[in-house]
This record gives C-alpha cells, structure tokens and sequence, in this order.
C-alpha cells in the first residue's frame, strides 16, 4: 500500500533528527562502556565505585535533561512561528536556573563527597574510593550547566548535526583520555577511577568552549552572555509553567533509580557491579527509540507552534507507532549481547550470574520504557504537557515501585535479582494510564505567544 506524502515527509523528517540524536546518544554510550570495560581491568571495586559515584551525576544530568526538554518544549513551538527574541530570551532564564543548581551539585561534590557517597553505599571501600572521583568531577558539573542549554536551544532550531558533532569530539577526547590516565599511557600518572574524572572535566571544558563558539557562528538565534540579563515576565511565567514539571519529571524518575540504585547497593557489590554493567548495555540498545522520542518531540512541536495541529495529531500517531518498533528491537539487541557481554567483563561467579538473569529482565523493561518515553517525552511534551509524566512517575516509582523494593529487599530478604525485577515493573504500571491518556487528545496545543501585543522589557 503506497505511503501517503505527508507520512513520507514525517518520516523523513523524522530521519533527518533521529538520526543525529541516535549517534549521540550510541557515542555518549560508547564512553559509559569504555569506562565500564577499562573500570574492568583496574579491579570490581573500582567499578562498583564508579558506577555509584555516577549516580549523583546521573541525578544531576536528569536535572538537565529535564531543563533542557522543557526548554525544547517552547523553543522549538517558538521556532515554528519563527520567533528567535522569544527563544533567546527562554536560553537566558534556562541558564541562570542550571547554572545555580550546577553550582550546588558542584559545590557538595567537592566539600562534602563522602556523605554523597554514604547514600548510596555503606561499605568503606566504595564510600572512599567513589569520593575520590566525586572531588574530581564536580567542576564539570558546573561546565555542564552552560553547554546542556546551548545544546539543548541548537537542536530545537534544528541544529541537530552541530550538536551531535560537538559530542562526537568531546567523547572521543574523553574516552583517549580515559585510556591515558587509567593506565598511565605515554608517561602520564595511572590513576585509575581517579582518572575517568580528570578525563571527563577536561572533557567539558573542551565541550563548553566548542558550544560557545558554535553560539557565534550561528545565525538564526543570538546565544550571547546579554541573554542572561534580558527580563520578560510573560515568557519567564510561561517557563516556569510548562518547564519545571518536565524538570521534576526528569528529577523525579532520576531520584527514583538513584534509590533504586542505593537499594541495590545495600544488597553487596555483586549486585551493583553487575547493574553498572547492565545499565551500559541498556544505553547502547536504546539509542534509537529514545532518540525518536526526542527528535520526534522537536517536528510535533514545531508544527504545533505554527498552528499546524491536524497535521501534529497525525504525525503523533507515526510516531508512538514507530517508537513502539524501534522499543522491540532494543529488546532484540539486547538478547543478542547478552552472550558477548557475558564472556567480556570479569566478574565473580556470583556475580556474572547475577549480570546473565539482568539482562533478560532489562530486555523485557526496555519494551515497555519505550512506548512510555514515545509517549510522555515525545508526544506530550511537544504540546506542553509534561505534568501528566511527573503525577505518572511519582505515582509509579514512588508510590509502587520503591516501597515494594525496599520490602523485598529489607523485610522479605528476598534474593538481589528478585529485588531487581520488582524495581523494573514500573514502566509496565504505567502503559494503560498512558494511552488512555493519549486518547483523550488535551495534550495537542500551540502554547506560543504573540508578542506584537504583549509587552517586552528588554535592556
């Protein structure tokens, strides 16, 4: 049966941002799992370290991602009516908000990394050997405050290729530094997980320095340090509004698996070396759904800002269809790693098995994570709704999901990898709410403003 054009046009379009994205996510996943495979050889301490340590930057850069897709949310809508004040404007207040929080996290990683470890482990070995790296990193935490948003406003314009060119370089430094400060390669100190954190900060200032350049040799939208002091009530309301729910989503669903994480952590190293290395797999396998989601969530929001809403509507339905194949292929793929990744990484007997029952678990979880993001992250936040995914994920996690863990965990004593797959159940209690949720259609909406009859207060 022939494609009708608009469907062709979608989905071309669709290929022309997926694309991009996929790579860069699939390269941001390429660096988690060099650092998994050389944490491998330093020893599964160093891993375990690794990856707790890693979740106060997960939870920060949920926090980004958070900010940054809801600052897609408006900006891409806006560049639909062709709008570059608005979108300017909208940078500034994302970065004077990621820029405090940045400095807390940055701030609290350095003074203080031993009682951030503490929530999250209660060993000595992984407390201490986690906050050396803590220490190290948390100035990147603060760079990153500054490149998430510039990122974030050049793949609302459609600028998705600069972005994905910008990780490429920054993660291919970051993973040749990596080999030279874990091993000690051509002279340098062997640092070991001390040197994943040198190699990331160098990594961001080179990252920040490339996006502010970019910044000037882009046309469409003037990403200049005045943006910082622009003042415009009615956008700075509009931010807060449609931004800070996708904002505690993010947080929200990223604070959960940090508990879910410390659940585990409590459980023995076993189990938290073998979910760091599930955690990679699982990144790798679902670059392509999760970057349908997101690009698909740029054209939804570009067509509704222009009033085109028909046309959003059924584009909608390509692509929740489309992230639902791309969601069973992950399944795929992560089945047919499951061998390779078994025979790769040097674990204890215990917990190699721990890692093969892990992976059938996620395959089955990546399933249902893709339908739920396509839905939330793609088709309802390109409208401006992200409220529903933050009363869904709070509901879900922290209202099921983390009582149920920590009752088998700590008063069922239930086995780690039982614990595990009660932790995973989440995205399937969510299904039926979302598509019930879809069908009610309130979710399509240009939420622009005219800005020829509101007034604007520039400096």
């Amino acid at each position: 049966m022939p494609v009708a054009k608009d469907a062709r046009l979608f989905y071309k379009q669709l290929f022309v941002l997926v694309g991009p994205i996929a790579l860069q996510n699939l390269i941001s996943a390429a660096v988690n799992s060099a650092d998994v495979l050389m944490l491998n050889y330093v020893g599964q301490t160093a891993l375990a370290a690794s990856s707790l340590a890693g979740q106060v930057s997960f939870v920060l850069m949920l926090f980004y991602v958070g900010l940054a897709s809801g600052l897609v949310m408006l900006t891409a809508q806006y560049w639909g009516r062709g709008d570059s004040y608005s979108i300017e404007t909208l940078a500034g207040i994302a970065l004077k908000i990621s820029g405090a929080v940045g400095l807390v996290f940055a701030g609290a990683s350095f003074f203080c990394p031993e009682l951030l470890m503490r929530i999250f482990t209660n060993e000595p070995k992984l407390i201490q050997t986690g906050a050396e790296y803590l220490k190290i990193v948390s100035l990147s935490f603060l760079l990153m405050s500054v490149s998430q948003v510039y990122e974030a406003v050049f793949k609302s314009i459609e600028k998705v290729r600069i972005v994905t060119a910008i990780t490429f370089i920054t993660l291919t430094l970051n993973i040749i530094l990596n080999a030279v400060f874990i091993f000690g390669l051509f002279g340098a100190p062997k640092l070991g997980i001390r040197g994943v954190a040198l190699a990331t900060t160098i990594s961001r200032v080179v990252e920040i320095l490339i996006c502010i350049g970019v910044s000037f040799a882009v046309r469409e939208v003037k990403l200049r340090p005045s943006v910082l002091f622009r003042k415009n009530t009615v956008l700075m309301r509009d931010f807060v509004h449609y931004s800070f729910p996708a904002m505690g989503n993010e947080v929200v669903w990223g604070l959960a698996f940090s508990i879910y994480s410390a659940i585990l952590g409590r459980l023995g190293e076993d189990i938290v070396a073998s979910n760091s290395v599930v955690a990679v797999v699982r990144e790798l396998a679902s670059v392509l759904c999760f970057g349908m989601a997101y690009g698909g969530a740029i054209l939804l929001g570009k067509e509704m800002g222009g009033s085109n809403l028909e046309h959003a509507r059924a584009d909608a339905s390509r692509l929740w269809r489309s992230v639902t194949v791309a969601g069973f292929l992950a399944s795929l793929v992560i089945l047919a790693l499951r061998p390779l990744v078994l025979s790769m990484v040097t674990l204890t007997p215990t917990a190699t098995h721990y890692l093969s029952l892990m992976l059938i678990i996620s395959a089955v979880n990546i399933f249902g994570a893709a339908i739920n993001t396509g839905f939330i992250c793609g088709l309802f936040r390109a409208g401006g709704d992200a409220k529903f995914g933050l009363i869904m994920d709070s509901i879900a996690m922290w209202g099921v999901s983390i009582p149920l863990g920590l009752l088998a965990a700590f008063v069922l004593k239930l086995p780690p990898v039982w614990v595990y797959l009660i932790l995973s159940l989440d995205e399937f209690e969510k299904i039926p709410f979302v598509i019930w949720h879809y069908r009610k259609d309130t979710w399509v909406k240009n939420i622009t403003r005219d800005f020829d009859s509101e007034e604007k207060a520039l400096e």
